[in-house]
């Protein structure tokens, strides 16, 4: 017979009473950002504010057989923070700690519960920052960690796991690992800081990232760049990447997205009407330098270079419009959500591969009845699609043959969101038997029973 009112006092005393229990719950604490929220009760949502709170609370769930979810800022798109009923939510947001800075070797050690937001602004007067740029900057380090986050500045400066030294992680029996260190390279033994990364929380719990960063460029610039063609756009970026300019963003969005962009966000770039109507999709590029002599060189270079790529017109931003852009582009998923998209997936391909992948979107969008608007990280391949079909059948159909079609381009599922749960199926039903069984033992060393994060990810099981 379970005491309910004996476990709950155990964890009371282990998180000193920061803890809610069945019935008490926040909201939004029962999600993510996913489109497709599902209702769960977990037993409790304890909130650690320390490694060793989190061992405690590892041992308790180990012992009474109780699943875990950890749960960074639930910013995450594919259901991955989802709870189970009756399970524990291990919610990290009272670690959110700097804990040190080494300026001589760029390297920040910090708590998974810290924002990108507050990371970046405690760095400031160390002339470092934090370079990815997932676009959520309410994100934290550890959800970042688990889902191997990317975002508009990977085409530059990569995604979480190039920046990511090490990592202090609880297993599930409590054991405490410390992976990696403050060194820019290692061969000695498996590589499991890589490992952890992107696992979704079904290996272990992220207490601390040891984190690689990067100086600050004074000097940037945005160039927004329309096209009659959006073949045009996606073909001219590879390029831009061979060219050595080294842009820091390079993103498209077709003129569909532009257009409910702009009226959601009372977005004013000085685009003449005449080639607005003429635009079927916009590049931009953002580049960032040391100086200002070479910002103003690498601008008129870019520029020369799309314009023989057939660009429209070439509008170059700085200070207030630069970022009213930039972030307008990061409001994309809510606006997109608001306007009732039934899906949005995040296919990644080759980038030579994305014009002849988008091509493959519009004629299964023609042949499954749906509209389907994109934008999307370019430079590195990641589409990001809205998929609007209201028929679940239809919609299921359609979204398995969008991945199949990435796949076959040589791409993968997901590029920076994640499997979770809403993408979980499509990635078993498409990717190889063996490779899936190997990251299943994988996971067996790591959780024998089977309890951190399940049912997402590769588990097949429905928890409804």
């Amino acid at each position: 017979m379970v005491d309910v009112t004996e476990r709950q006092s155990e964890l009371k005393d282990i998180v000193n009473g920061d803890v809610t229990f069945a019935g008490a719950h926040a909201e939004s604490d029962l999600h993510d950002e996913s489109l497709h929220q599902r209702t769960r009760e977990p037993f409790a949502v304890a909130r650690p504010h320390s490694s060793e709170e989190v061992v405690q609370l590892a041992r308790w769930a180990s012992r009474h057989e109780i699943p875990v979810t950890p749960r960074g800022s639930g910013t995450g798109l594919s259901g991955g923070a989802t709870p189970v009923n009756g399970g524990l939510v291990i919610s990290f947001d009272q670690m959110r700690a700097l804990v040190r800075v080494d300026v001589r070797d760029h390297v920040a050690v910090v708590q998974a519960g810290i924002t990108l937001r507050e990371l970046n602004e405690q760095l400031l007067g160390t002339g470092l920052h934090y370079p990815v740029y997932p676009g959520e900057l309410s994100g934290s380090l550890g959800g970042n960690v688990n889902t191997n986050a990317g975002g508009m500045r990977a085409v530059r400066h990569g995604v979480t796991r190039h920046h990511v030294l090490g990592l202090e992680v609880v297993l599930v029996d409590g054991t405490v690992l410390k992976t990696g260190g403050p060194v820019v390279k290692s061969s000695s033994g498996y590589d499991l800081t890589q490992l952890i990364i992107g696992s979704e929380g079904t290996l272990a719990l992220v207490t601390e990232v040891t984190l690689k960063l990067s100086p600050v460029l004074t000097n940037s610039a945005t160039m927004l760049v329309p096209f009659s063609d959006l073949r045009a756009v996606t073909r001219v970026v590879p390029e831009l990447i061979s060219s050595g300019l080294s842009p820091s963003i390079l993103e498209y969005l077709d003129v569909l997205t532009m257009t409910s962009l702009s009226k959601g966000t009372d977005l004013h770039l000085g685009v003449n009407p005449d080639v607005a109507r003429a635009t079927a999709a916009y590049l931009i590029v953002v580049i960032e330098t040391r100086t200002p002599e070479q910002l103003e060189g690498d601008l008129v270079a870019a520029a020369a270079l799309v314009e023989d790529a057939g660009a429209l017109d070439v509008y170059v931003l700085e200070g207030a419009a630069a970022t009213q852009l930039i972030e307008a582009r990061e409001r994309v998923f809510w606006l997109t959500k608001s306007a009732g998209a039934n899906e949005i997936i995040d296919v990644v391909v080759p980038r030579s591969s994305v014009p002849a992948f988008l091509e493959d979107v519009g004629e299964l969008a023609t042949r499954y009845g749906a509209f389907v608007a994109g934008c999307g990280h370019v430079g590195d391949g990641n589409v990001h699609l809205s998929i609007f079909q209201p028929d679940d059948e239809k919609r299921d159909a359609l979204l398995l043959e969008l991945f199949r079609a990435g796949l076959a381009r040589g791409g993968a599922v997901s590029g920076e969101h994640g499997l979770g749960i809403d993408k979980r199926g499509p990635y078993l039903a498409l990717a190889d038997p063996a490779l899936v069984e190997l990251q299943r033992k994988i996971k067996h060393v790591f959780d024998p029973k089977g309890l951190l994060n399940p049912f997402r990810h590769l588990d097949a099981r429905d928890d409804s």
